[in-house]
This record gives C-alpha cells, sequence and structure tokens, in this order.
C-alpha cells in the first residue's frame, strides 16, 4: 500500500514560503548599503567644504598712523555714525569689554538687509590684527572668520586689508551671493573708515 503524501493548500509550494526570506534579505542589504554610501557622500562633502573655505579680501592704503586707524577700528559706539556695513557692534559678554574670548552682536548690512551674528573674538592685538568667529547653526552649517589686518607699509602710511573665510555645507551654494553683496561691502566699509580716520585726524 502506498503511503497517503500530505495535502498541501491549493497554489502554494514550498519554494513560495521560502522565496521572500532572500528577498527581503536583498533589499535590507540595498538599503542599508545606499545608506551608507549617503552618509560616506554627505561625510566627504562636510569635510570638503569645511577644508575649502570660500574667501574674500580686500585692502585700502590710508594716511595715518596704525594707533588711528586701531583707534576708528575698535571704538564700536561710533559705528552708527559712519559704518555703512557694520552698522551697529555691541559688546555682550560680562564686562562688555572688548578683549579676546568677549561675544559680540553685529548687525551687518548689504543690499538684501540686515542680518545679525553674534561672533566670539578670537584675536585682539592693538595696532595690528581683530578677529572674530561667527558661527550659523551648529557649526559645521556656516562659519565666517573675520579679520582686519593693519600693517605699517611707510610714509605715514598703513595698509588694511579686511577678509572673512566661510566654511560649512550651505557656504558653496551662497558663494555668488558673497562676492555680489557681502564683499561690495566690505569695499565700502573700508573707504568710509579711512574717511573716518582722516576725519578724525583734523579734529
Amino acid at each position: 500500500m502506498t503511503a497517503a503524501l500530505p495535502t498541501m493548500p491549493a497554489g502554494t509550494s514550498p519554494a513560495a514560503d521560502q522565496a521572500p526570506v532572500p528577498a527581503r534579505r536583498r533589499r535590507r542589504r540595498v538599503l542599508l548599503g545606499a545608506g551608507a554610501a549617503l552618509v560616506a557622500l554627505l561625510g566627504g562633502y562636510t569635510a570638503w567644504s569645511n577644508t575649502h573655505p570660500v574667501r574674500l579680501t580686500t585692502s585700502i592704503e590710508i594716511e595715518a598712523s596704525s594707533d588711528e586707524v586701531w583707534q576708528v577700528l575698535t571704538d564700536l559706539p561710533a559705528y552708527p555714525q559712519w559704518n555703512p556695513f557694520m552698522t551697529s557692534i555691541e559688546v555682550t559678554s560680562q564686562g562688555h569689554r572688548l578683549e579676546e574670548g568677549a561675544t559680540l552682536r553685529n548687525v551687518m548690512h548689504d543690499r538684501t538687509g540686515d542680518s545679525v551674528f553674534t561672533p566670539e573674538v578670537l584675536t585682539l592685538e592693538p595696532g595690528r590684527e581683530l578677529r572674530w568667529l561667527g558661527r550659523m547653526g551648529p557649526g559645521w552649517i556656516a562659519d565666517g572668520e573675520h579679520r582686519f589686518v593693519i600693517e605699517e607699509i611707510g610714509d605715514g602710511r598703513v595698509r588694511l586689508t579686511q577678509s572673512e573665510a566661510f566654511t560649512g555645507v550651505a557656504v558653496p551654494f551662497a558663494k555668488g551671493k558673497l562676492r555680489t553683496d557681502t564683499l561690495p561691502q566690505f569695499r565700502a566699509m573700508n573707504e568710509a573708515l579711512a574717511r573716518r580716520v582722516e576725519a578724525v585726524g583734523r579734529e
């Protein structure tokens, strides 16, 4: 007598029960691989954007001493009277003194309107250099390191160089705006500062 085979529901087979498992595993591997590739791509882009800054630089020669230029540059309460770019800068940290480690509140103006930043002073060398760092977001979105450097060039003249290095993932997308909107304001401030130094010297 032949033994009866076990019956199976119509439309099913052993292979049909097992096929979805490998398929799910393949999909999972594909998704994990795509996720890892995306993370690597974003990580690489973030690293690249933070090691390839966008730089804005402009200089002007001023017939004055480095101390005279420094006095105007660091007389922050007077900025609204003459500065077309940094229309207001206040020291907001404890003590309200302009010093290394101080926090500022800067109102910057360009043709698109006003922006407010709260940078930290990194360098304060009287008569030579003022430098601060401003951040947008957690630090990897957009950072701006702003510098003023004063150099004696002889014959009672100095060269004032204003520059900023921008880094972060959002910066490459704003490169055009920085060059068309922000850089002209650097030049405008330099020229206004030179006029201010000359005016103060005549007082």
